[in-house]
């Protein structure tokens, strides 16, 4: 490695570092305005408050670090062109697409690691805030009308109402039994008020529980204040993985989401987004940059805060047809991979095309 890539790289990861601490600042002021007088009305512990902004930086990493990202190439090459060292570089026989490539690597690097990141780190820790803002702050709750249907076995559907993965209790429950000869013909029903799972005995306890049996010409029911559902085959956390939100599950949840969803018969587009996105957005930063860089390069009328405006203003686009496409994509107007890598195909195609005309 050349002394001058060092010298490049170090400059880059200097201003993205600051960048992102900048970020971080802005949001949790801004936040902390939302959100402290609800904290200081519960009673909330300090410990708890610090353990939510703690939790809540993952995300903002996430969703920042992309503009992060175009700030440290804007000014690293932005501040070498207004001190002429651009010049010097290029009349030492160096391109100045070759200028470029320390940034570029160390961008593409940084996005990798954002993967993992974005899929596992970021989930985990909305998953924390999320039951803070449940607990302390009364948000985040799930609604009555809170559906978890899936396919237990392959002639068994299950359908719960709302589970409370802290008590292990499911509410509104309801069970259907088909014919493994006739997939069309319901055996069973049985419908219950609540039903607790037993770590003792591994099973489930339904409680005012109603059970149908259907015959070709009649049906017979049952009402029973106690049953012990000793053939079902979910566990609470598969329950609890279920009831996530898809912003709350990492990628391997996600993607268990997805199978049991389409084993079902289920509609799994929304998972798929999110699961597709998760790497789309991760490898954004090294399209914004790409993009970034040539206007960079090029000494212009305003200097470096016109261009830094330009480019802000680039990415605010980019963001808003990434949610345009997105919404397409959720009501079933587009696949949902093409969803994910629409915006991020057509403004790498631009950000080569503007590479292009980068005057060496």
């Amino acid at each position: 490695m050349k002394l001058i890539d060092r010298y490049l790289i170090k400059q880059y990861l200097q201003t993205v570092l600051f960048s992102l601490l900048a970020f971080i600042l802005i949001f949790v002021i801004v936040d902390m305005m939302e959100n402290l007088d609800d904290f200081l009305d519960q009673n909330v512990n300090k410990i708890i408050i610090f353990n939510y902004y703690m939790v809540f930086i993952p995300e903002i990493i996430r969703l920042l670090l992309p503009v992060a990202m175009l700030f440290g190439g804007l000014f690293t090459m932005g501040k070498m062109s207004m001190q002429n060292e651009l010049t010097a570089i290029k009349a030492g026989g160096v391109s100045m697409y070759r200028s470029m490539l320390p940034i570029l690597i160390t961008t593409i690097l940084l996005c990798t690691g954002d993967v993992y990141f974005s899929g596992y780190v970021v989930p985990k820790a909305n998953k924390n805030k999320a039951s803070i803002e449940k607990t302390y702050l009364n948000k985040n709750m799930s609604s009555s009308g809170t559906n978890i249907f899936f396919q237990d076995t392959g002639t068994r559907i299950v359908s719960i109402g709302y589970f409370n993965e802290e008590v292990n209790l499911a509410t509104r429950i309801s069970i259907h039994q088909f014919d493994s000869a006739n997939i069309t013909r319901l055996k069973t029903r049985i419908d219950a008020g609540t039903m607790q799972y037993d770590s003792a005995s591994n099973k489930w306890i339904a409680v005012s529980v109603v059970k149908r049996t259907f015959f070709v010409n009649s049906d017979v029911f049952v009402n029973y204040p106690r049953l012990v559902l000793s053939d079902l085959h979910f566990k609470p956390r598969d329950l609890s993985v279920k009831q996530q939100k898809p912003i709350e599950m990492n990628l391997t949840e996600l993607k268990e989401t997805i199978d049991n969803q389409s084993k079902a018969g289920n509609d799994p587009r929304i998972w798929q987004i999110e699961y597709y996105s998760r790497y789309a957005f991760s490898f954004t930063g090294i399209i914004i940059v790409l993009f970034g860089l040539p206007f960079s390069t090029n000494r212009q009328r305003g200097g470096l805060a016109v261009q830094v405006g330009v480019n802000i203003l680039i990415t605010f686009i980019y963001l808003v047809l990434y949610k345009i496409i997105e919404a397409f994509g959720l009501n079933g107007g587009l696949n949902p991979l093409a969803t994910a890598w629409m915006v991020n195909a057509g403004f790498f195609i631009a950000a080569l095309m503007n590479l292009v005309r980068v005057r060496q």
